[in-house]
C-alpha cells in the first residue's frame, strides 16, 4: 500500500487541490508543513489529527515543518459563528512557547529529515501596514476573499477587518516557507481548505503560474452521537500533563465508544492497517475486553504522558475498579477521582451524618442500612459499625478521606 492510499484508508484525505500531482510529488522527499495557533497554552486532542499526520509524513521520509502562530495567534482563525478573544502579545508568545515543547514530544528533530519548528512572528512581526497591502494585499480582490466559506459563512452575522485579513496573513506563511524551505505542501483540518486555496494562490501570483504546490485537508474528527470530539464532562482533554493528569487521558480513550474506535484508530494511532483490521476482529468476538480501546488508549497515552505515565495510569486503573485504594499514593488518588463528587467534611463526623449532609443518602435510615449491609469502604476498610466517623488523622495526606460506595461509587471528603 502507498503512502497517499495508506492515507486514504485511513479517511486521511478530504479535499487535494491535485491529487494525482500530489500522490505523484510523496514518491520523492518533500517538505509538509502544518500551523498551529496557540490561542491556548496547550494543544488538546482536538490537534492531534493534524500533529499525527506531520510525524507519519516524517515517518514516510519527508520533512515536517510545525509553524506556532505566535504572530497569527493574536487574532485567530475566524470562527464560524462568533469573534474570537484577542489574546495580548506576551500571551501568545507564551503560550507559543509552551506549544513548541509539546509539538516536540511528537515529532524528531535530527536525522536526514529532521523537523523543523518556525513562529510566524518572526517574520509577520517586523511586517509594516504599507508592506502588507502592497507587496501582498494587491494580489487579492474583495469578491474572491468573500466566496471563501469561513468568510461567507459570517457575512450575515459579521466579520470584523481583523479576522478577514486573517487568511491572507497564513498565505504569507506559506510563501515564506516556500522560499526558505522550498515547503511545496500544506496540510489541514477540512476547516481550513479556504487559507490553504488562498495560500497557494499567492505562491503562484508571485512565484509564477507553474509553480507546483499541493494543498491536502482530513476530514475534522466527530462522534457518532453527535457530541464534540476533545472533550470529557465539558473539560478539553490537553497534550499537557499539567492539565490532563495520564489517568484521565487514558480514560478518554478507553472509554471512547465501540462504533468510533475504528476510525480513531485509523486516524491517530501509528499501528499499521493489517494491526488495526485485527483488532477490529477481536473487537466482533469480544467487545467486552475493550481490546481496541484499551491498544489506543495505551499507545497514546505513551506518547504524551510516557512510559511512566502510562503505567500510573494502569495502576489506577486497575485499582480503582478491581483493587484497594490503600495501594495508591494520595496524588495517585487525587488524579484518579479528579472528577469524583467532593464534599467538606469536619473531623470527627460520623459517616452516617456525612452520608446525609453530602446528600448521598436521603435519610440516616438509609445510611445505616448501606452500613449494615457492608456497601461501605472508607479509605480502604470496610465500614463496619454504625460509630464509623471521619478522622483527620486517618486520612490520605491528612487532607482527604475516599468514602466508597458499592463496586464503583468513589466520593472525596475534605476536611475543613
Amino acid at each position: 500500500m502507498k503512502f497517499i492510499e495508506e492515507l486514504q484508508w485511513r479517511g486521511l484525505v478530504k479535499d487535494c487541490t491535485d491529487l494525482e500531482g500530489f500522490a505523484k510529488k510523496l514518491e520523492q522527499p518533500t517538505i509538509v508543513y502544518c500551523g498551529f495557533d496557540p490561542t491556548a497554552d496547550s494543544l488538546h486532542v482536538g490537534h492531534l489529527q493534524q500533529i499525527m499526520l506531520l510525524h507519519r509524513y516524517q515517518e514516510a521520509g519527508h520533512t515536517p515543518i510545525a509553524l506556532c502562530g505566535g504572530f497569527t495567534g493574536m487574532i485567530g482563525d475566524p470562527r464560524p459563528t462568533t469573534e474570537r478573544k484577542l489574546l495580548t502579545h506576551e500571551e501568545v508568545l507564551h503560550n507559543a512557547d509552551c506549544i513548541k515543547k509539546q509539538l516536540a514530544h511528537f515529532l524528531s528533530f535530527e536525522g536526514e529529515n529532521a523537523a523543523i519548528m518556525v513562529n510566524n512572528n518572526d517574520w509577520l512581526g517586523g511586517m509594516t501596514l504599507l508592506d502588507f497591502l502592497r507587496d501582498y494585499g494587491k494580489f487579492f480582490n474583495v469578491s474572491y476573499m468573500l466566496q471563501k466559506d469561513t468568510i461567507k459563512k459570517r457575512l450575515d452575522s459579521g466579520i470584523s477587518y481583523t479576522e478577514f485579513s486573517y487568511t491572507l496573513l497564513q498565505a504569507i506563511d506559506w510563501l515564506n516557507l516556500y522560499n526558505t524551505y522550498h515547503c511545496e505542501v500544506q496540510i489541514g483540518g477540512s476547516d481550513q481548505w479556504g487559507n490553504l486555496t488562498t495560500g497557494m494562490d499567492l505562491i503562484r501570483k508571485v512565484k509564477g503560474e507553474n509553480t507546483n504546490v499541493f494543498g491536502i485537508t482530513s476530514s475534522l474528527i466527530t462522534k457518532s452521537d453527535g457530541s464534540k470530539f476533545g472533550k470529557s464532562e465539558g473539560k478539553n482533554i490537553w497534550l499537557d500533563p499539567e492539565r490532563t493528569n495520564a489517568y484521565e487521558f487514558y480514560q478518554f480513550w478507553v472509554n471512547v465508544d465501540d462504533v468510533d474506535v475504528i476510525d480513531f484508530l485509523k486516524r491517530l494511532s501509528m499501528r499499521s492497517p493489517e494491526e488495526i483490521m485485527a483488532l477490529e476482529e477481536e473487537m466482533k468476538v469480544a467487545p467486552e475486553k475493550r481490546p481496541a480501546q484499551k491498544a489506543l488508549a495505551e499507545e497514546l497515552t505513551t506518547l504524551v504522558h510516557g512510559e511512566e505515565g502510562l503505567q500510573k495510569a494502569l495502576k489506577i486503573t486497575s485499582t480503582l475498579f478491581s483493587g484497594s485504594i490503600k495501594d495508591l499514593s494520595a496524588q495517585e488518588l487525587k488524579d484518579g477521582l479528579a472528577d469524583a463528587e467532593k464534599f467538606e467534611v469536619e473531623d470527627g463526623t460520623s459517616v452516617i451524618d456525612g452520608l446525609v449532609n453530602a446528600g448521598i443518602c436521603k435519610s440516616k435510615g438509609d445510611a445505616r442500612k448501606l452500613i449494615q449491609q457492608g456497601s461501605l469502604q472508607l479509605n480502604g476498610e470496610k465500614v463496619e459499625g454504625l460509630e464509623a466517623t471521619f478522622v483527620k488523622a486517618d486520612s490520605f495526606d491528612q487532607e482527604f478521606s475516599i468514602l466508597k460506595k458499592g463496586k464503583r461509587n468513589y466520593y472525596v471528603f475534605l476536611f475543613k
